[in-house]
């Protein structure tokens, strides 16, 4: 009776097959993840041969692979701890190493020494920004970044190195001005100043029939002029950080004033 028993409950080779987890990683999310770090791995190439502007073009490339990924995981229920890690390290190279040395070949190597370490802080503060945000996964406010994206800083970098390719920027000033854009746009990244994230948007969800002409129009004025409208937007952007942390510490003074007997 024990042994009909034992033979019951023994599990045969194929069930225990199917019971094991499968090991691998999923397809889907990770070719957008690879194409965003040939992108960025492009991106230098290109700048080390002289062509800025298809530098300049890989990484916005990588951004928009970097936006599709997590996406296309998430509609796809394929996330894994291997997508999340290997996308740090994608946005790292394509968002960090990337923007930093072809703005070097640009315009900070005319600088010498100085102009290696204001490229050095912003690979490094894209590092940072990085390691804090994989740290604040599930503690942060969603609707708010804590710092600067990296993808954001860097389309701000190569923003001005595809406007200055295009209209023949040159000179010490031009290199002195990098230096300082450059330098400013690593330490957002680290700072505490908020960013809206945009991820309150519901992409599945109805729209009305202005926001596709919104979108349509979004599309026309790129097209008039790509590195202009593109440095434009998320320079504007990067400010908006900073302005908006000035004007809610206003509103706060005000209200203890006002809260004072």
């Amino acid at each position: 009776m024990e042994d009909d028993v034992a033979e019951t409950n023994a599990e045969t080779p194929a069930e225990e097959h199917e019971k094991r987890p499968r090991r691998g990683i999923y397809l889907l999310p990770n070719l957008f993840t690879t194409a965003c770090l040939f992108a960025g791995f492009y991106a230098i190439v290109a700048s080390m041969n002289g062509r800025f502007e298809a530098a300049a073009i890989a990484i916005y490339i990588a951004m928009v692979m970097d936006g599709l990924d997590g996406r296309v995981a998430r509609m796809t229920n394929t996330q894994s701890a291997f997508g999340a890690e290997y996308d740090s390290l994608a946005d790292m190279v394509s968002f960090g190493l990337a923007p930093s040395l072809v703005m070097f070949q640009w315009a900070l190597a005319d600088l010498g020494k100085l102009g290696w370490l204001g490229a050095f802080i912003f690979t490094a503060g894209a590092a940072l920004r990085l390691a804090r945000f994989n740290t604040q996964v599930g503690i942060a406010d969603k609707r708010y970044f804590q710092g600067l994206p990296s993808p954001a800083a860097a389309a701000v970098v190569t923003g001005m190195v595809w406007v200055g390719h295009d209209y023949q920027w040159h000179g010490h000033g031009v290199a002195v001005l990098s230096l300082l854009l450059t330098v400013a746009v690593g330490a957002l990244m680290v700072s505490n100043v908020r960013y809206q994230s945009f991820k309150e948007l519901d992409l599945k969800g109805k729209v009305p029939f202005v926001a596709i002409l919104a979108v349509v129009l979004v599309f026309v004025l790129v097209s008039i002029d790509p590195p202009q409208v593109l440095f434009a937007a998320f320079f504007l952007y990067a400010v908006s950080g900073p302005v908006g942390t000035l004007v809610s510490l206003r509103r706060r003074r005000a209200q203890r004033r006002d809260e004072r007997p």
